[in-house]
């Protein structure tokens, strides 16, 4: 029954880290009407950077019910299961491989849910691939005015469909107006997983924080991390900062924090990063934003797609007083919503959706854009990745439960993704150091 009739919303979410769940979650929850419940289900597909029970309290979104599987178990749940809404909190291959396993799952059913999937921030590097890859779905959800018109032109650009490109904001932007400075003046650098990603680089900034701190003593200089050692995010992080700073003399006025980033924000007087998404939340809220040029204005950094922002500056300019002043027009094309429009950034996502349930006849099939006809040396091996034959029909053999998984079944379950974690976070980089010399 649809949600317009029960005035409560059935959703599920699927995501395949800590971030993405926390996108996928606030989205499921702005997409509900205002006047109706929602029920909460999520997913969180088992892999490198599931995420664990600490992630997940920090990320601060409550599930009614919130369960670890893998693709073919979620395709098996979502044939048994009534859903109004499904959120596909994925990188680009997952949600491609779930769009055609769902399709071939819901096939002679007449009835499915609305699927909806998008981007958990700054889309700044592959975005064809990326956008074709999410190419399917009922909305592909685009954080601002920008995103919305590059997402529609690359889906025109290929002859696919684009009227599922819909314009919204990033879910997790609120919190209070930044006021003035507090007592005292609080400096915070947003850490990222992977960028930059070499050591140099990473002990760079590093040292140029803890400088900071030593030109400011009356500041108060932290360390936002995403994650402690062990654990994954939607990116790999090879070198963590917290072990960087293992040894050094750090002075008084330095910290290493943890925790929710809008709680962080809450006391930040000057917020710095390379391109992290924290930025835009800082926008969100005027407080002063720098995006550091130290290592250059780079794709691969990121940053590049600040240029305009009004937010660029260097180390060196900061440490000299610099305070940056964000261009009004730039924000406003952002997402960020700054002007006091994020209230209403939903309605465009929300009324489509409506409409979509009420549709007479239910929802017809998915239809992605790369099919074993367009894309015959590139799809099978995305789908392959998840178990999936071309049809999107699980294989035979692919790995998938009757019931949930026992104890010692947990524990070897663990035991693997901790042995990945340690290869990828020791021993990668030395075999890459020995490759260098």
């Amino acid at each position: 029954m649809p949600a317009s009739a029960t005035k409560s919303l059935r959703v599920a979410v699927l995501a395949d880290s800590d971030t993405r769940w926390k996108w996928g979650a606030l989205t499921a929850q702005r997409l509900a009407p205002a006047d109706a419940g929602i029920r909460l289900d999520g997913y969180l597909l088992r892999g490198r950077a599931t995420p664990t029970a600490r992630q997940l309290k920090e990320v601060g979104v409550r599930a009614d019910s919130l369960r670890e599987v893998t693709g073919v178990e979620f395709l098996r749940a979502m044939g048994d299961a009534s859903y109004d809404v499904l959120v596909l909190a994925l990188v680009g291959g997952g949600v491609q491989a779930m769009l055609h396993g769902l399709r071939a799952t819901w096939a002679g059913t007449g009835a499915r849910p609305v699927v909806v999937t998008g981007y958990v921030g700054v889309v700044y590097e592959k975005l064809a691939d990326g956008l074709l890859l999410r190419h399917g779905a009922d909305l592909v959800l685009a954080n601002s005015r920008h995103d919305a018109d590059r997402f529609r032109a690359v889906y025109e650009g290929v002859g696919a469909d684009a009227s599922s490109v819909t314009e919204v904001a990033l879910p997790f932007l609120g919190g209070a107006p930044y006021t003035g400075e507090h007592d005292p003046y609080t400096v915070v650098f947003a850490a990222q997983p992977s960028v930059p990603d070499s050591r140099k680089d990473r002990t760079y900034l590093l040292n140029r924080l803890i400088g900071h701190a030593r030109r400011h003593p009356e500041r108060e200089v932290l360390l936002k991390l995403r994650s402690k050692p062990g654990e994954h995010t939607t990116h790999i992080e090879e070198t963590p900062y917290q072990k960087l700073a293992q040894g050094k003399d750090l002075p008084a006025n330095f910290r290493l924090v943890y925790g929710h980033m809008g709680e962080v924000l809450d006391r930040t007087d000057l917020l710095v990063t390379v391109s992290s998404t924290a930025a835009l939340e800082a926008l969100h809220r005027r407080i002063p934003t720098v995006i550091l040029t130290d290592l250059g204005v780079r794709e691969v950094l990121g940053n590049h797609h600040f240029t305009g922002s009004g937010c660029l500056a260097s180390w060196d300019q900061l440490d000299a007083g610099h305070r940056p002043v964000a261009d009004g027009k730039w924000v406003a094309r952002q997402g960020v919503a700054a002007d006091g429009t994020y209230g209403t950034a939903f309605d465009t996502a929300r009324e489509r959706i409506a409409k979509l349930l009420d549709r007479p006849g239910g929802l017809p099939p998915l239809t992605p854009y790369y099919t074993p006809e367009t894309a015959p040396g590139y799809l099978p091996g995305i789908l392959a990745r998840h178990h999936l034959g071309p049809d999107g029909v699980p294989l035979p053999g692919a790995p998938a439960a009757d019931k949930e998984p026992g104890p010692v079944r947990q524990i070897v379950r663990r035991a693997a993704r901790g042995a990945y974690r340690h290869g990828v976070q020791r021993v990668a980089p030395v075999i890459r150091r020995m490759g260098e010399l």
